[in-house]
């Protein structure tokens, strides 16, 4: 592969496309291939997020100047027009000409249909003479225009018109399409949030503290904090807010026994192990040894001591856990339409295998539920915003059980005090990721 961000781009969006793979992991390995630096890889990244955070947009803008059917074309020879018009229409610093020539460019070395270059230099040159008066999207069916515009799926779009309504159903999804801050919490054991944000600032990182979540930083530039010195000697892990308040409603504390029942890549136990003073007993479990590899490093690198990783499957019961937690968090398999614009390429995934994933989270819910002490804490949580996954998963689960009841709780921030158990984190609203928990706790004890 050749060493040319346009050309990493190109090929990470056909894969996603034609083979179903997920944009973050299919990018990182062609960065890699590709021997890109650091500018090249931040452009490879910027130019293929942005065209699957605008793709329907882009189809729609392509489709007013071509004589072709987007449908017709060869993927590749159609991702390179996506590519040429995203740097038109939003990338104001690149050229008309440049975007062009490079977008033919790619189409000569990858379409071997001799008249696709001409396609591609035409549609182009005449969306160029027209950047400042592009089409316009009809605006009369809400549904149709906020698809086109912001790129999602009208059935995605109809689900939150019905829970939030239009005005805020757009704010939400220009979220979803723009670039979320990136949030590491500190390691306390390692030391404090200054001494963090002094390592990260020495190697060209800007680090902030968070404007209201404790012991954590907002980071900008930097390049790979997987190279920084804070990051390789463990005092900072990558954490989106959401899911550290999760943990903070969970209420983990020095010498508890915790079950993290869905724990890959780790972060929820990492920060609960740091609440607890890495003092008590963390069980981390995931379905997949590969995911165990990787929690086993986190905690290496963090130098957690209480934590030990097991491949268990949430829904496969084990006896000698049964009421032997203090705290049992059970981060669910979901739609994770909550992280869209972390995964823009989530969105287009087909919606059908959706429906079968409110049976698998009562089953885990349903069996995770006996492994908590009487007086114990259980939290269950998402990483989406369908209510089928979330409030409905947690209601059916109360009307089972009585055992157990919803707990208010109190957090920082805009969410503050929780009464009723349960919170939907929205992007629009909180900055955070899209999340969803509920603390349950078990009577007795």
């Amino acid at each position: 592969m050749a060493g040319n961000a346009r050309e990493v781009a190109l090929l990470t969006l056909s894969a996603c496309e034609r083979q179903g793979a997920w944009s973050d992991l299919s990018l990182k390995k062609n960065i890699r291939t590709a021997g890109l630096d650091s500018r090249d890889a931040a452009l490879a990244t910027r130019l293929c997020f942005g065209v699957l955070q605008n793709r329907m947009l882009l189809d729609f803008y392509i489709g007013k100047f071509s004589t072709v059917r987007t449908e017709r074309m060869e993927n590749k020879v159609l991702n390179a027009l996506r590519l040429g018009a995203y740097q038109m229409a939003f990338l104001t610093r690149v050229p008309v000409s440049a975007a062009v020539n490079e977008s033919v460019d790619l189409v000569k070395r990858h379409s071997k249909n001799p008249r696709s270059p001409g396609l591609v230099n035409g549609i182009l040159r005449s969306m160029g003479r027209n950047i400042d008066r592009l089409p316009t999207i009809p605006a009369e069916d809400p549904v149709s225009y906020l698809s086109v515009r912001y790129s999602h799926p009208a059935w995605l779009v109809e689900a939150f018109l019905e829970r939030l309504g239009p005005a805020e159903t757009e704010e939400l999804l220009a979220a979803d399409n723009g670039e979320p801050p990136t949030v590491a919490q500190v390691n306390r054991l390692w030391g404090d949030l200054e001494k963090a944000a002094a390592s990260l600032r020495s190697e060209g990182a800007e680090a902030e503290p968070h404007p209201w979540l404790p012991d954590c930083l907002t980071l900008v530039g930097g390049g790979d904090l997987e190279q920084r010195t804070v990051f390789r000697e463990g005092g900072i892990y990558i954490q989106d807010a959401g899911a550290r308040l999760a943990v903070l409603a969970a209420g983990a504390k020095p010498g508890m026994a915790v079950l993290d029942a869905c724990a890959a890549p780790g972060g929820k136990s990492f920060a609960a192990a740091m609440e607890m003073g890495d003092a008590g007993k963390l069980i981390s479990c995931d379905i997949h040894a590969h995911k165990k590899t990787l929690i086993d490093a986190g905690a290496k690198r963090l130098g957690l001591t209480c934590l030990t990783s097991v491949v268990q499957d949430g829904k496969a019961h084990r006896a000698e856990w049964e009421g032997a937690f203090d705290l049992v968090m059970a981060d669910v398999p979901c739609s994770g339409l909550g992280i869209i614009r972390k995964k823009p390429d989530i969105r287009y995934k087909d919606p059908a295998p959706l429906a079968g994933l409110p049976a698998v989270q009562s089953a885990i819910l349903e069996n995770v539920s006996t492994y908590v002490k009487p007086g114990g804490v259980l939290l269950y949580c998402t990483c989406t915003l369908q209510k089928c996954e979330n409030e409905d998963v947690v209601t059916a689960f109360l009307s089972a059980h009585p055992e157990y009841a919803l707990e208010g709780f109190g957090l920082p921030g805009p969410v503050g005090e929780v009464l009723g158990g349960m919170v939907t984190l929205w992007p629009q609203r909180h900055g955070t990721d899209g999340f969803f928990f509920a603390k349950l706790r078990r009577r007795g004890g």
